[in-house]
C-alpha cells in the first residue's frame, strides 16, 4: 500500500469518524443478537481509482478486532463497476455499525482519487505537474492528501506551516512584494516562498527578490483552473468549457505565455 499517511494521524481521524456517527452507542444494532456472525461484500458501484484501504480497516479494527476484511484489490487500483472490492466477516453488529463510517472514507476518498487520475492523464503528456490545495474537508487533510498521489497527481503544500504562499491581501498588508518577500526569506529561512501576482509589474518585482517562474503564480490563471476544476468560479458567471481538449491545447500556451497579453480568442 502506499499508505504514508502517520498511523497516529490516521487513527485521530477514524475516531473522530466515529464518535460523531456512533456516539454513546449503536442503539438499533442492539436489535442484533450478540452472537450473531455476519459476512459482507462490497461491490464498486462504478468505475474509479481505489483509495481509502486504511481508513476502511482501521473503522473495523477500532470497533472489533475479530472483524476480519479481505480485500481483491489495493489503493491505486482501476476498479469498475460490480467489482468485489472486499468481504467482511465477524460479529454482526460491530460490522452493521461501522459499515456507513468505513464506506464514508472509501467513497470520499476513491473519488479525490479518481478526479485526481482523471486530471492528471489528461496533462500526462504536457511540461507540468498537476498540484492539489487546501480546499480539503475538514479533518481530512493527510487524507485527501494522499489520495491526491494515490491519483497520480502531486501535492502542494500541506498546511500554512510547509510552504508560504504570498497572495494579493498578504501583499496589500506587508506594503509591496519587496518586503513580503524580504520577512518571509528572514523570518523562515529555507521554507519554499511563492507568490501570486495579478499585474505584469509584479512579476518584474518578484523577480528582483530572486523568484523563478516556479515561485510566481498567475492569478488569472489560477481561477481558470480552479474554474475547470473545482467548477465554483462559475458562481461569478465565468465561463467554463465543456470539453476537456480544450484545457489541453491551452495549457502550454498560458503556461508559456502568462495572461499579461490574453486574447479571449485564442
Amino acid at each position: 500500500m502506499l499508505i504514508e499517511v502517520l498511523d497516529e494521524a490516521l487513527l485521530h481521524c477514524v475516531r473522530a469518524a466515529l464518535a460523531e456517527d456512533v456516539g454513546p452507542g449503536d442503539i438499533t444494532a442492539d436489535l442484533i443478537p450478540a452472537d450473531r456472525q455476519a459476512h459482507a461484500t462490497v461491490i464498486a458501484r462504478e468505475s474509479a481509482v481505489l483509495c481509502g484501504m486504511a481508513w476502511f480497516d482501521a473503522v473495523f479494527a477500532e470497533l472489533d478486532t475479530r472483524i476480519a476484511v479481505d480485500w481483491q484489490v489495493k489503493d491505486g487500483s482501476r476498479i469498475k463497476a460490480g467489482q468485489p472490492l472486499c468481504t467482511l466477516s465477524g460479529p454482526a453488529r460491530p460490522i452493521l455499525t461501522g459499515e456507513r463510517t468505513a464506506l464514508n472514507f472509501l467513497q470520499t476518498l476513491s473519488g479525490t482519487a479518481t478526479l485526481a487520475h482523471r486530471y492528471a492523464e489528461r496533462v500526462a503528456d504536457l511540461p507540468v505537474r498537476l498540484l492539489d490545495t487546501r480546499k480539503t474537508i475538514p479533518g481530512l487533510r493527510d487524507a485527501q492528501k494522499y489520495a491526491v498521489r494515490t491519483g497520480g497527481a502531486s501535492n502542494h503544500r500541506t498546511g500554512l506551516y510547509d510552504g508560504i504562499l504570498i497572495k494579493e491581501n498578504h501583499i496589500s498588508a506587508a506594503g509591496s512584494i519587496r518586503q513580503a518577500v524580504r520577512d518571509a526569506s528572514r523570518l523562515h529561512p529555507g521554507i519554499p516562498i511563492e507568490v501570486e501576482v495579478e499585474r505584469p509589474d509584479q512579476i518584474g518585482e518578484a523577480r528582483n527578490q530572486g523568484a523563478t517562474d516556479r515561485e510566481i503564480h498567475d492569478t488569472v490563471l489560477i481561477a481558470a483552473a480552479f474554474c475547470m476544476f473545482n467548477r465554483y468560479v462559475d458562481g461569478l458567471a465565468t465561463w467554463a468549457p465543456e470539453d476537456e481538449e480544450y484545457y489541453v491545447e491551452r495549457a502550454p500556451r498560458r503556461a508559456e505565455e502568462g495572461y499579461a497579453n490574453y486574447d479571449p480568442k485564442n
